[in-house]
């Protein structure tokens, strides 16, 4: 069998400064990535409704872009600490860019 040579260090108990401490960085985390997972998606519908109803020859551009600057807008928002202003303003108008391209066509 394989010793140890420290041991490990226990867990923290329930109900200490350090387990709650724990448990809130663990949930913001979770929030953050579940808000940048959600716009993404968002900015996914957005690209699929360009892909189906622009009749444009830039629809493919216009799509994979809007994904990719969705994708990196909020990977940065996530960096930055959960400042969402950005991405979803971008969002709003990527939507609303595409709705007059969808009424144009």
């Amino acid at each position: 069998m394989a010793t140890h040579s420290s041991p490990s260090p226990a867990p923290a108990k329930p109900g200490t400064a350090e387990d709650l401490a724990a448990h809130k960085a663990t949930y913001d985390g979770f929030l953050a990535f579940s808000t940048a997972g959600s716009l993404i998606c968002l900015y996914i519908v957005v690209a699929l409704v360009v892909f189906r109803f622009v009749d444009s020859p830039l629809n493919l551009l216009l799509g994979f872009g809007g994904i990719l600057i969705g994708v990196l807008t909020s990977v940065i928002a996530l960096r930055m600490g959960g400042k969402w202003m950005m991405p979803v303003a971008i969002l709003v108008l990527y939507g609303l860019f595409t709705a007059m391209n969808v009424h144009m066509s």
